[in-house]
């Protein structure tokens, strides 16, 4: 018995050691609530997690522009009798998983409460874990992986996601006739093999035939080894979910191998650096279209947009050299007012401006947006259930604009 005793004692004493260290077995701490940063004075800081360089730059840099104009809009905010200075601070994420950790990072010294951003699902997935850590919510534009929201109870997003997506190019490509299709996508990074894999699922379940699956690694600027292999397939279509730098460099070698095949890709592929004689007869989805007239609040953003644009030529120079709205500035622009509508619902409430208090009312927004109407699911994903197709016809080389084709949903046949 003594012995019982004494083991006994041993184990509550080793127990409660380890409780107090933390190694209790449950989770070191990990799962205390974050404390979130709070407002300091009359100014309220929106950090801008954007790539503006490397590989994503250019779409990186649209979402910038419409928070920007987004921001000049509405810069001040009202809050139980305090009016707030709104400023944007901004960090360029490089376009890489590791640069973003550190940008997401600088974003929190600075003491930023909520975060519009980023193009680019790989580099919102790395930064999720800081933004969550610290309580700080983001609300990204264009990142439409899955995984960007996933498990993450401080990150939202204004589009719609890959799934859907990648069901949308299967069933225009189905709708469009296509029987057969070859796949281009760019190892090790999310939105390239994930919007490839549902592409693939749903056009096979759909009927279709994937005769082609290729791989190509970050940087890589020759693809002529892989057309070789996609030419001999007789592809009726090639679908190419890659970033826009990619684009411009792989669309002229398609052309020189003398591959007829319909060239098919996502939203990244809405940027006018694409609009060239290689690019004619490319069909992409995307969520927004500046001639759509039936959403009021849109026709408001174009107009007033594309002035902003055109007030300062390095707008033009960073929009691919257009004034063209792209459905990327349309979402920054989105992300932004829905943070906006978040500290708006914020009056009345009690106590300190918060960034938990601004996750928390994020759950709840609801308004009609740009590109939509905006609200979030239990994920902290937008509600969306239409894309829309467009393409490059021979008018769009003078124009530099691209041709609206029509709506597409998932509807199965």
């Amino acid at each position: 018995m003594k012995k019982i005793s004494l083991l006994l004692i041993l184990t509550l004493v080793v127990s409660a050691f380890l409780i107090g260290c933390g190694g209790s077995g449950e989770d070191n701490g990990q799962s205390k609530a974050p404390a979130g940063i709070t407002v300091d004075g009359n100014v309220i800081k929106i950090g801008v997690f954007e790539p503006t360089t490397g590989e994503n730059g250019g779409g990186g840099m649209q979402e910038v522009l419409g928070a920007r104009y987004a921001n000049q809009l509405k810069p001040t905010v009202d809050i139980n009798g305090t009016t707030y200075d709104i400023q944007l601070v901004e960090v360029d994420n490089q376009s890489d998983k590791s640069a973003a950790v550190t940008a997401a990072q600088s974003l929190i010294s600075k003491g930023v409460v909520a975060v519009i951003g980023s193009y680019g699902s790989g580099v919102s997935i790395a930064a999720g874990e800081t933004f969550a850590g610290n309580g700080v919510p983001a609300v990204g534009a264009s990142c439409t992986n899955p995984q960007v929201t996933l498990g993450n109870d401080f990150y939202f997003r204004a589009c719609f996601l890959d799934p859907f997506q990648g069901t949308v190019m299967a069933s225009y490509a189905t709708d469009e006739g296509y029987k057969t299709a070859a796949v281009i996508s760019q190892n090790g990074d999310d939105y390239s093999t994930g919007l490839a894999g549902y592409f693939k699922k749903s056009f096979e379940e759909l009927g279709g035939t994937i005769v082609a699956d290729e791989t190509y690694q970050t940087n890589e600027s020759d693809f002529n080894a892989i057309l070789t292999k996609i030419k001999s397939a007789k592809p009726d279509c090639i679908f190419i979910p890659s970033s826009i730098n990619t684009a411009t460099l792989i669309l002229p070698q398609i052309a020189a191998n003398g591959i007829n095949a319909k060239v098919l890709a996502g939203d990244t592929w809405e940027n006018a650096a694409i609009i060239s004689k290689d690019g004619v007869g490319v069909a992409f989805s995307t969520f927004f279209d500046d001639n759509d007239e039936s959403n009021p609040v849109a026709a408001d953003f174009v107009k007033g947009f594309k002035e902003y644009l055109n007030s300062d030529p390095k707008n033009i120079t960073y929009n691919a050299n257009s004034d063209t709205v792209a459905a990327v500035s349309a979402l920054g622009y989105d992300s932004y007012t829905a943070i906006y509508e978040a500290l708006k619902s914020l009056e009345g409430q009690e106590g300190d401006i918060t960034s938990i208090a601004i996750r928390d009312a994020l759950k709840n927004v609801s308004f009609d947006g740009v590109t939509g109407h905006i609200s979030f699911d239990e994920n902290g994903d937008a509600v969306k259930d239409t894309a829309y197709i467009k393409t490059i016809d021979e008018n769009s080389l003078a124009t530099k604009e691209f041709k609206f084709i029509r709506t597409q949903t998932v509807e199965k046949k």
